[in-house]
């Protein structure tokens, strides 16, 4: 006998739990995950409309009191219906429960009010107002008369400006109504996100020779019966976004919808003015900082068709287009495209997937693919197109790597060395702007010899140790740990520590440096109020401030004709996360944030500051060779088993009992040993992960390697029922993530 899990109801009130049902043997082919159907609910039998999430061999409950599927709709698919598809497709892939999936792919919160606009129109005879207009004046029926006056007017008022400023009451409205003068309609209001300086501007797009080839070759492939996703691959400043607006062009032309993701909120204010000038209202704009009202407002215009094109970070991949077209990916090689939660999906295989189901196309774009995406272009899975040119010639910035330890060996201890500040000076000077990047993310306190620049690393997976309390160094790979040395094995020098530099930090030194400068900051805590991202950067755009400094948020994406000096302050700061991307995520960052000098009519220039700039990462970088770098990882990652040369699986458990914890990813590791072959399957931990406990919840790791991601995937879904069937696991919080 065959079982479905199906969701009776998905509105924007809740999502409520799955019931299951009988699959009469006749429905048995038709049924799958999405397809909607017809079942008896309540006590009454009453037959609803419901949604299958998922099949089953056994009954959860006494199989004898499960109701029957009635029958399978024969309406075409809706857009729910191919969400649901979609969730099912990312539980079986990421692994998490269809609740979890559901709760992603249709964002449906708590209910939110429906904002209504209140119309008082005139709907009596003109000469029958007058003739009580008259009669009015003069009587202490004041608001009436000043009311009947107003409207007798305009037609219309807005109901709350007649209570408020007319001092039109409900008394008021209500003579007036029961003369049969008045009628009050309600009318449907958008919340519209403020601060986006939405402007169409009757755009003429204008493509160079090379855009033009670009767009065209994409065009041919879309032409095949099973298009590939294409990986455009444009230096920074090649006009990428132009050649997707004639994508999405074409896309419209057909009557289709497209989805535009952008890997962070800061980059929604320049991406969604250059699309609103483009295509004018056909735009709307999700992102983490809209109300839950606004964010309501956007799915609910998408889903009726009043807009064509969504554009936002990961969570907009599930805008409920009936008619998807087209999904652009820009700038795909960023971390934000792969989800924290559960499940751990990651963007660019998610809308894969849905177009795959939609028989819509996938674009991506990068200066910096991330290595997966390259290697499938590479082997074809994806169409490489080029762009091997700045946008109208403009010469790519000059760039020089300063060596922190000469600069140590000069008596320079500032964070700005000599060769900057003189640039800073002269940037100045010339009332041009300057950017300067302090990647923030990955201080995780790693640690490194000033004299030399060697950094401690785990001698078993070639990620740098974590620096702890009580002078531990620790891998969060496998849990290798160590004693801090009170000297630098290398070079002997007793010069080692953490880097020590934050965004306020640069501040003052800029302020105290060139006291005549204006300086903004853009960072987690000068970005908390809502339209504080679009602030900055539109009074940096004016020319309001002539130094910008910040953590990555300020390097990707961003134009700014002005800006002709972009420093890096310590590159090492991402070159040594204790994580096997530190190389790509230093090369993508470096990269990105040189691109941000010189996109004016002035020539550029770029000072990244290092202790290691022998490093392969920064020296790729500074010349722009995403080839040279990307055969150098990829040697390491074929060395060492990383993706995308393998593929590697993170069990994650968290709990607020330590040993618990440590018991149960003992027998995880028990059990994966049991059903894995051993020479083929790479298992690293148990291990602390890299921050080992968060608000009294222990947290640890295994890492599983292997070729075959079938191989991999087999193994989560044994755990999983492992887990499932073990009451020891009820207090341990179990999660995994794919490569």
């Amino acid at each position: 006998m065959i079982y479905a899990d199906v969701i009776i109801d998905i509105s924007h009130e809740k999502l409520d739990r799955d019931f299951q049902y009988r699959v009469p043997e006749e429905l048995v082919q038709a049924i799958k995950p999405g397809v909607v159907v017809t079942v008896p609910f309540g006590k009454g039998n009453t037959l609803r409309k419901g949604y299958v999430t998922g099949i089953s061999g056994t009954a959860k409950y006494d199989a004898s009191k499960l109701k029957e599927i009635r029958g399978v709709s024969t309406d075409s698919e809706t857009t729910e219906s191919r969400l649901i598809a979609l969730a099912a497709w990312m539980k079986e892939t990421y692994g998490s429960t269809m609740i979890q999936a559901l709760k992603t792919v249709l964002p449906v919160k708590d209910k939110v009010r429906a904002k209504e606009k209140r119309l008082i129109l005139f709907t009596g005879k003109k000469e029958e107002g007058q003739a009580l207009l008259g009669k009015l004046e003069g009587s202490r029926f004041k608001a009436r008369e000043r009311f009947l006056r107003a409207i007798l007017e305009a037609g219309s008022l807005d109901y709350t400006y007649a209570s408020k400023e007319l001092g039109a009451g409900i008394s008021v409205l209500d003579f007036f109504e029961k003369k049969g003068l008045i009628t009050i309609e309600s009318q449907e209001m958008y919340r519209i996100p403020e601060g986006l300086g939405l402007v169409k501007e009757n755009m003429e797009l204008s493509l160079n020779q090379e855009q033009l080839l670009a767009a065209e070759q994409i065009f041919r492939e879309w032409q095949e019966p099973d298009p590939r996703p294409a990986l455009l691959f444009g230096v920074t400043g090649s006009g990428k976004t132009q050649v997707y607006m004639r994508l999405i062009q074409k896309v419209l032309e057909e009557g289709k919808q497209a989805i535009v993701l952008i890997p962070e909120i800061a980059l929604t204010y320049q991406t969604v003015r250059r699309f609103y000038a483009m295509f004018g209202d056909k735009v709307s704009v999700l992102n983490s900082r809209l109300s839950q009202g606004e964010r309501y407002d956007q799915f609910k215009r998408a889903k009726r068709g009043e807009i064509q094109v969504m554009v936002g970070p990961r969570s907009a991949l599930f805008t409920p287009f009936s008619d998807l077209g087209l999904i652009v990916i820009d700038e795909e090689h960023e971390p934000t495209y792969k989800s924290e939660n559960t499940p751990r999906y990651h963007a660019r295989e998610t809308a894969i997937e849905r177009a795959r189901m939609e028989h819509a196309r996938v674009v991506m774009g990068s200066a910096t693919p991330s290595l997966e995406a390259y290697s499938h272009a590479c082997d074809g899975e994806y169409l490489l197109v080029k762009l091997n040119a700045r946008y109208e010639e403009r010469p790519l910035p000059q760039v020089s790597i300063v060596d922190l330890r000469e600069e140590l060996k000069k008596g320079n201890r500032s964070v700005l060395s000599l060769e900057l500040k003189r640039d800073l000076e002269q940037v100045l000077e010339r009332r041009e702007q300057a950017m300067l990047f302090l990647n923030r993310r990955g201080y995780a306190g790693f640690v490194s010899c000033r004299a030399c620049g060697h950094v401690m690393k785990c001698p078993h997976c070639d990620v740098s140790l974590s620096e702890h309390n009580g002078n531990r160094l620790i891998c969060h790979y496998c849990g290798y740990e160590t004693v801090k040395p009170e000297i630098c094995p290398s070079c002997g020098s007793p010069h080692i520590g953490g880097f020590k530099a934050g965004t306020q930090q640069i501040e003052k030194v800029i302020e105290k440096e060139f006291p005549k400068a204006r300086v903004l900051r853009m960072d987690f805590d000068t970005t908390r109020t809502k339209d504080s991202y679009e602030k900055i950067l539109a009074s940096f755009a004016k020319h309001e401030a002539d130094i910008l400094v910040g953590t990555q948020m300020i390097v990707k994406g961003h134009d700014f004709p002005n800006v002709t000096l972009v420093g890096v302050i310590a590159a090492d700061l991402s070159l040594n996360m204790d994580d096997y991307h530190c190389g790509e995520r230093t090369f993508q960052l470096l990269t990105q944030a040189v691109g941000r000098s010189g996109r004016g009519n002035r020539p550029g220039q770029a000072v990244i500051q290092t202790y290691q700039p022998e490093h392969y990462s920064i020296q790729a970088a500074a010349i722009q060779d995403y080839k040279k770098f990307y055969k150098e990882e990829m040697g390491y990652r074929m060395l060492l088993d990383y993706p995308p040369a393998a593929h590697m699986m993170t069990v994650f458990g968290a709990c607020q009992d330590e040993e618990l914890l440590k018991n149960a990813m003992y027998y995880i590791e028990v059990f994966i040993r049991r059903v894995g072959p051993k020479e083929e399957l790479h298992m690293i931990g148990p291990a602390a992960a890299s921050v080992g406990k968060v608000k009294d919840v222990y947290r640890q790791v295994i890492r599983l390697k292997h070729r075959d991601i079938c191989f991999l995937t087999a193994v989560r879904e044994k755990l999983e029922k492992y887990i499932e069937i073990n009451s020891g696991f009820r207090k341990i919080y179990i999660q995994f993530d794919m490569n």
